[in-house]
């Protein structure tokens, strides 16, 4: 019951206009999807400003916004098995549809929300709650995306397909920045204050509805099909299985997915504001003109990551690639101070290299048997990115009290971690 249906784990066929259309679409919705996750972050300051009290500590109220960004990650773990467990049951498609509605929603309402001036209490709280709700969605909505688009590929395209949709989801990132700058470029401060700040919103609301209509066009992966037709789906509940026979497949899952978040955050989210302006003196629009060509890079990566995976294995693309982020990140984080002018070169080659984790769902999606597949790569994916993606710019923030270098430290040690998982794919021939 766990083994890979024959007719569609080894055919030997190129990919075809369909896969290309399947890639499409679902890289597509997973950036606009992932735009409307991040889009908050990049207006934290004025969203904090609308939806508490005037009279807060700016501190206390900038403390309570992210507070509020932060549950969206805490509800990843819930929202990402309750998904999976019915992605395992009933079908791929119907979750990955659902997974971006779920999205959509409440960025559109979040862009028509009334403001604390005039419904009070009531404004964080409703604010709080579509954040949630877009945490289980994004929960669901990025294992089941590997997990769509790797069981409709050939099995020799398994990483090319998986770090294509990675691309998307990093793409997903850029365009929240490039909306943000323009947002702040065309209009004054108080009008963004005014009304400006809701557009972002709105504009992902209704592009996640149009990602929508557009998946209605995507068919049911032919692996579940044929577990469907042969009646082999899971016949207790998936999580259990996962939790009983899986256990080395969730920790290797959890481990590559440290190394994924670290490399967001800390080198994508964090590296701008915390090391390039405050701690080297870098302008906000030189950071952010080079934070853009480092997503651009990066974007670039994840394909080529999970195309050398499907060539050499994934053990190998981890081992050199976890050892050349290593280098890489190390030569930028010590040498800018002395050397701004390679700043764009030092992070552009250093987000390429980041894109080492397009390999990432090639190993997972590879580690699970498709009975249970969604539940096991959703529960280890979520799971780790609620701790570590949750933990990590405390763990980070803490360290720059008494180690001005501690970003590079950081990710020199999740550098280590996966050049160690690397070699253990290459002891096991992954």
């Amino acid at each position: 019951m766990n083994s890979v249906p024959s007719s569609v784990a080894q055919p030997s066929r190129p990919l075809t206009r369909n896969d290309y259309k399947t890639l499409s679409l679902s890289a597509l919705g997973g950036a606009l999807e992932f735009y409307d996750f991040i889009i908050f972050v990049f207006f934290a300051a004025v969203v904090g400003q609308l939806f508490f009290p005037a009279d807060m500590p700016d501190w206390l109220r900038l403390m309570q916004t992210f507070g509020i960004f932060a549950a969206g990650y805490l509800a990843r773990p819930l929202g990402g098995i309750v998904m999976a467990h019915f992605g395992d049951l009933l079908g791929r498609k119907k979750m990955f549809t659902l997974s971006i509605f779920m999205m959509a929603v409440p960025t559109l309402i979040m862009g028509l929300l009334p403001t604390y001036a005039q419904i009070g209490m009531w404004a964080p709280i409703l604010l709080l709650l579509l954040r949630v709700i877009q945490g289980a969605a994004i929960g669901g909505e990025v294992p089941g995306a590997w997990v769509f688009v790797s069981e409709h590929v050939p099995a020799r395209y398994i990483g090319y397909a998986c770090g294509t949709l990675t691309c998307g989801l990093t793409s997903g990132i850029l365009l929240g920045s490039l909306v943000a700058t323009a947002i702040n470029t065309l209009y004054l401060p108080t009008e963004v204050i005014d009304f400006a700040w809701r557009i972002p919103f709105l504009l992902g609301g209704v592009f996640g509805l149009a990602s929508v209509y557009l998946r209605r066009w995507l068919h049911e992966t032919p692996v579940f099909a044929e577990l469907q037709q042969r009646k082999a789906l899971a016949e207790e509940v998936p999580l259990k299985a996962v939790l009983r026979d899986h256990r080395g497949a969730v920790v290797i899952s959890m481990l590559l997915t440290w190394l994924l978040s670290a490399g967001i955050i800390v080198v994508i989210l964090m590296t701008p504001t915390v090391f390039l302006q405050k701690m080297l003196g870098f302008t906000p629009s030189l950071a952010l003109q080079a934070n853009s060509v480092a997503i651009v890079f990066l974007s670039i990566g994840c394909i080529a990551a999970g195309a050398l995976a499907d060539r050499v294995g994934a053990g190998r693309v981890f081992t050199v690639g976890s050892l050349a982020l290593g280098v890489s990140s190390w030569v930028m984080y010590h040498n800018l101070q002395a050397h701004p002018e390679w700043l764009f070169p030092l992070y552009g080659l250093t987000g390429l290299l980041v894109g080492v984790i397009g390999a990432v769902p090639y190993v997972m999606v590879k580690a699970f048997p498709p009975v249970v597949r969604f539940t096991g790569l959703s529960f280890s994916y979520n799971l780790a990115y609620a701790i570590f993606g949750g933990l990590t710019p405390i763990v980070v923030t803490w360290l720059l009290k008494d180690y001005p270098m501690a970003l590079a430290y950081y990710v020199a040690g999740i550098c280590v971690i996966g050049f160690c998982v690397g070699l253990y794919l290459l002891a096991k021939k992954r």
